[in-house]
């Protein structure tokens, strides 16, 4: 029976994906949940789990190939089978894609033999299953048709550079017969000597780069599909909304003080360090209560106040920025933002965050400081109205009651859609978000 493979449902606003690997070759067995492809969207890359277990036998999207939620990209024959890998169902796939018109990179296993093959007993199943294994060299040069001796034939495994070349194949010249002894013993895929000659080449090292300006002076290398995608929605927003940035500068002292002197009782309690994020969550959760419109969004002709705050956090992961968001801010303690925001650090340099924990904000902060960015005017988090850039620490000289002294000042930038968010607004935002940080006694009691 097949299975279809379908793009899930990937959240909020995610209408497609871009197939960035498949995990699982055509041929190949797969068991209940095993992942069989990695799906990229602007957001996250997830991996499409078997719904059943069998076999993959077809990839009906190739790699790179943007696909829609919905769309069917493979399938699964169910079955319980036990081979040995799934290296000869790939060629065999490869051969049956190019004899049934399927190109562009997709595979499409052909319809073999009932065949379960449990040790060196074969026995006869309705269950359609994908060939055990490749003959080695020495049979694959015995040429086409025939394979004497198969029941006794030594068979090998082929390494994954093989199996790429298989694939890549003309079919014709791939596999030319499956051969199955009744007497027991693995089933064999005849290959003849051009295609042992292509799977030699694939492990072959690959030759240096022409001398010239390409070779020495240049790298020219394929944007992958997220960093594709994230350009796509950058160049959107600043298309779609009004994007203006308004700055101030908040001295530090005072919180730069409680931290130093709780910071051991703080670890001691929660099992983390008290950083800085917290309390520009904090800060942005009461200032958003007294401007909601830079809480809110458009949609369509209409204007979306939310009376929820649910403040995302941009973190650089291997792949490029992800936004996991702190659901109900306004409802957590010091300790509990500090655990969030440590472990989404972790989990998107593992490529571990879901997609509901990247979808939905309201309010979004980038800081660019702990890369040792002074000033910045960071991009709107579309379809929000404001994003607030907290920037690197640096001793300046100020004034302070007509004294010039040395304090920790940081440079805080608001970016807003002037659509929605007058400047009015915007500058009154920002300003208490300063008087919090400065005033740090004031968070305490939801000032």
């Amino acid at each position: 029976m097949a299975i279809e493979l379908k793009v899930p449902v990937l959240g909020e606003s995610i209408t497609e994906a871009t197939i960035a690997k498949w995990l699982k070759g055509v041929g190949d067995v797969v068991r209940v949940d095993d992942p069989v492809v990695e799906l990229e969207t602007d957001k996250v890359t997830v991996t499409l789990p078997a719904p059943a277990a069998g076999w993959l036998s077809a990839q009906l999207a190739p790699v790179g190939a943007t696909v829609k939620v919905g769309a069917v990209i493979g399938e699964l024959r169910e079955g319980g089978v036990a081979v040995a890998g799934g290296a000869a169902g790939a060629a065999a796939g490869a051969a049956a894609a190019k004899s049934n018109g399927n190109g562009g990179g997709t595979q499409r296993m052909a319809t073999q033999p009932p065949v379960v093959t449990t040790g060196t007993v074969v026995t006869p199943t309705p269950v359609v299953t994908p060939p055990a294994m490749v003959a080695a060299p020495a049979v694959a040069g015995a040429g086409t048709g025939a394979v004497a001796g198969a029941a006794a034939a030594t068979t090998t495994r082929l390494t994954p550079a093989q199996r790429q070349a298989l694939r890549e194949a003309d079919g014709a010249s791939v596999v030319t017969s499956v051969v199955v002894p009744v007497t027991g013993g693995p089933a064999v895929v005849s290959v003849p000597a051009a295609a042992a000659a292509a799977t030699a080449t694939a492990t072959a090292p690959a030759p240096a780069p022409a001398s010239g300006v390409n070779g020495e002076r240049d790298q020219v290398v394929a944007m992958t599909p997220l960093r594709r995608r994230i350009a796509e929605r950058l160049v959107e927003a600043q298309k779609t909304a009004a994007i203006l940035t308004t700055f101030n500068e908040v001295d530090m002292s005072l919180v730069m003080e409680l931290r130093a002197k709780h910071q051991d009782d703080f670890v001691k309690k929660h099992g983390i360090k008290l950083g800085f994020m917290s309390f520009f969550v904090k800060a942005c959760v009461e200032a958003l209560k007294d401007w909601p419109t830079v809480n809110a969004e458009i949609r369509g002709t209409d204007v979306v106040y939310k009376k929820h705050y649910d403040i995302g956090i941009a973190v650089g992961s291997g792949k490029g920025l992800v936004v996991p968001v702190l659901r109900d801010a306004d409802r957590l303690g010091f300790g509990e933002l500090e655990k969030a925001i440590g472990d989404f650090g972790v989990r998107a340099r593992e490529n571990k965050l879901t997609l509901p924990e990247l979808s939905g904000g309201t309010f979004t902060i980038s800081n660019g400081g702990i890369y040792g960015s002074m000033l910045s005017t960071p991009l709107l988090n579309m379809p929000q109205s404001g994003i607030l850039g907290m920037h690197n620490i640096v001793k300046r000289a100020v004034v302070v009651n007509d004294q010039i002294v040395i304090r920790p000042m940081m440079f805080l930038a608001l970016s807003y859609d002037h659509r929605l968010v007058d400047g009015r607004e915007a500058v009154s935002f920002l300003v208490g978000v300063k008087n919090r940080i400065e005033q740090p006694e004031r968070l305490m009691f939801g000032l």
